[in-house]
């Protein structure tokens, strides 16, 4: 039976705000789903009560039928390891190698005491590798995370991401940094987790043509609330006004629900044929 990521009226509230307003999303397993808004609409806010980075104010989310936001303790810790999470920032530590910093998705799996001696064992090595080669970034193995560029650390949090062997991956805004090229980079690399794995993928998204392009499923969010959740084809100018407000003029809707901009598609066609994200695979 498939595990189904349930999200039953949740509300996150910060002082007076109310960041996230009585949310309900079913989400089965092996969807990829993109959750655009406006900044400040409650994307980061959701996905952080999922990964439980921050608890819900009121509400309860659910996992194959366990309540994960109730989780304490080691339980909780297993369910990080389950729910990975990419960030925007990439969330390496530039000292050290890059193999070591995908090493670290490990964690959770091993014993204190190995976590304390900063032991690996052999075969967490050979795994480590294999995740850098799917990525086509082995080659940067042994350098510092922070010489790398922003396209390549991202690549490096997604092989330690996948190091947790997750059930589900979260992506916060994982290419708002990115230029188009290593935006398309990672989003296929996302994309093929999601297919060839069958890990559930989430990810918060500033573009529309993007979410369009790469999820089957689209999440729309305003001031708290869901105001779209349907398939990318139903994403149309109306359902735009609901998730990006009714001050939206006609030119920005338009630009908003083009599949791929003008500007993209040219940066794409200067660059010549990329090579794919994952060779061998």
């Amino acid at each position: 039976m498939s595990a189904t990521l349930e999200i039953r009226g949740v509300t996150r509230r910060f002082g007076k705000n109310t960041a996230v307003s009585d949310v309900n999303i079913s989400i089965p397993q092996g969807q990829m789903v993109g959750v655009i808004g406006r900044s400040g609409a409650g994307k980061s806010t959701l996905l952080r009560m999922i990964n439980r980075l921050i608890d819900p104010s009121q509400g309860s989310i659910f996992f194959d039928g366990a309540e994960v936001s109730s989780l304490r303790g080691s339980p909780l810790r297993r369910w990080q390891r389950d729910c990975a999470m990419i960030f925007q920032q990439f969330n390496l530590v530039p000292r050290l190698d890059v193999l070591t910093n995908v090493l670290l998705g490990r964690l959770n799996h091993r014993s204190t005491m190995s976590n304390l001696l900063g032991i690996f064992s052999r075969g967490e090595c050979a795994e480590a590798v294999a995740a850098l080669e799917r990525l086509d970034i082995a080659r940067t193995a042994l350098q510092p995370a922070g010489t790398l560029s922003g396209g390549q650390q991202q690549r490096v949090a997604i092989a330690r991401a996948m190091m947790q062997q997750p059930r589900v991956i979260l992506a916060d805004e994982p290419i708002a940094s990115l230029d188009p090229l290593n935006a398309k980079v990672v989003m296929d690399s996302l994309q093929d987790i999601n297919l060839r794995d069958g890990i559930t993928v989430v990810t918060n998204l500033h573009t529309l043509d993007t979410a369009r392009a790469y999820c089957n499923r689209i999440i729309g969010m305003a001031g708290g609330k869901v105001v779209f959740d349907g398939p990318p084809e139903e994403l149309n100018r109306d359902a735009v006004r609901l998730v990006y407000g009714a001050d939206a003029n006609g030119a920005e809707i338009s630009e908003a629900i083009t599949s791929t901009s003008a500007g993209f598609r040219q940066k794409i066609a200067a660059a010549g044929p990329l090579e794919p994200a994952f060779p061998g695979y």
